[in-house]
């Protein structure tokens, strides 16, 4: 029953063909968002009011949204658990900053959805952190959606290490990389540092399916 964008990025993003909006945004449910830089919040605004679906969100950042363009908010904390449509979504800890320009816009964060059998860790933007051990410990994902393009965030060895040293995953996606030029252009490294693991690099609008 849920069909949920995260930190949807489409205007302007060279990875996406901005003829495919339309499909990209079919059946959406909610919006997640998991920090406030425009590479992930730009387009919430407008989906969220086209769509009249709401955004989940830490509650600094979604009440934001809610004061400046009137969208629908499910506000909360990291700690918290909120049910979309049957599917469980934990807010947890990142390790990043999260603004809006100048304006400071609550904690970066990250997400577990626990769905179908499937539990999904996405990552949000962040550096290996402590928390992960709990975080794996606690919430058994068996899904990565890990950030991993270097420069803003941890890179493909350091998503790898951690995935190794605090995770079992069967699978691990990659995220946060080739849209920029300063970032990892492959996932090679991240393929090596996890021999055992099915890393998927994404393709737009191809569905992976577990």
């Amino acid at each position: 029953g849920a069909v949920l964008l995260i930190d949807p990025w489409l205007s302007g993003n060279p990875m996406f063909p901005a003829e495919r909006r339309a499909e990209a945004l079919a059946g959406a449910t909610h919006v997640l968002l998991t920090h406030g830089h425009g590479d992930h919040s730009g387009d919430v605004a407008a989906i969220c009011k086209e769509l009249s679906i709401p955004l989940v969100a830490i509650y600094d950042l979604a009440a934001h949204f809610e004061k400046t363009e009137g969208v629908k908010i499910i506000g909360y904390n990291k700690g918290g658990t909120v049910d979309l449509n049957g599917a469980k979504a934990t807010l947890v800890n990142a390790c990043h900053s999260s603004s809006l320009g100048a304006v400071p816009v609550g904690s970066e964060c990250g997400f577990m959805i626990a769905g179908e059998g499937h539990t999904v860790y996405v990552s949000g933007d962040t550096d290996i952190m402590a928390d992960m051990d709990w975080m794996g410990d606690l919430h058994k994902p068996d899904i990565g959606i890990l950030c991993a393009g270097g420069h803003y965030t941890m890179d493909m060895a350091r998503a790898a290490w951690a995935a190794r040293r605090y995770f079992n995953f069967k699978t691990v996606i990659p995220c946060h990389y080739r849209t920029f030029g300063a970032l990892a252009q492959d996932a090679s490294a991240l393929v090596d540092g996890l021999p055992g693991v099915a890393v998927v690099e994404p393709e737009v609008l191809v569905p992976i399916r577990f």
